[in-house]
């Protein structure tokens, strides 16, 4: 099995929305607008393919975005600078293969060279056991709970840590930006292109 992780293009929104809609409870749904809002605002944006086939996407946003969802608020008002996961959908038949780690892998990559913290949140009412044990071994920590508007559901707010942003920031961002290596293109805050190295 070959999961492969890239940016979304324009033409696969209706896939992504379809997916989105047919998630269950733990993911609200969206609309075209909604989601094409996301296209345009979000940092990172990004599907999953397995052996060929879309299977499911992560979408992220960095503290900048003008969001208006209650739990990105709540991070907003508690924290200056992270990166907020709004939503990752995995399509039921691939759930359990490795695809939730892959994006997790991929966005906190993306996460830790712009951002000190990277956050999200689960649902506790229905309480959502299987995503609370992925985020706790995955060294989320919860933070706070809240009731989440306009659901009215109670959700465990999660903030993770990244300890090599320090390092980062201090070592590249502050002295000019990071390494000009095709890896990094993607990952850097696009106010801050990467510099040359010189080889």
């Amino acid at each position: 099995m070959s999961i492969q992780i890239r940016d979304v293009s324009e033409h696969e929104l209706d896939s992504v929305l379809a997916l989105n809609n047919a998630a269950g409870v733990n993911i609200l749904p969206l609309d075209a607008a909604g989601l094409r809002w996301f296209y345009r605002n979000a940092g990172y944006f990004r599907v999953a393919e397995v052996d060929g086939t879309m299977v499911g996407f992560l979408i992220a946003l960095d503290n900048q975005a003008n969001h208006s969802s209650s739990n990105f608020r709540w991070f907003a008002d508690h924290y200056a600078e992270f990166v907020y996961i709004d939503r990752i959908v995995i399509a039921s038949p691939r759930r359990g293969l490795g695809v939730g780690r892959a994006f997790y892998a991929d966005v906190t990559s993306f996460a830790e060279v712009r951002s000190p913290l990277l956050t999200c949140e689960v649902f506790l009412e229905p309480r959502n056991d299987v995503a609370v044990l992925f985020h706790g071994t995955y060294g989320f920590q919860e933070v706070g709970q809240q009731i989440m508007e306009p659901v009215g559901r109670r959700v465990s707010m999660l903030v993770k840590t990244l300890c090599s942003y320090p390092y980062v920031k201090q070592t590249y961002l502050d002295q000019g930006g990071l390494p000009h290596v095709s890896w990094l293109s993607s990952r850097l805050p696009s106010k801050d292109p990467p510099r040359a190295t010189g080889t």
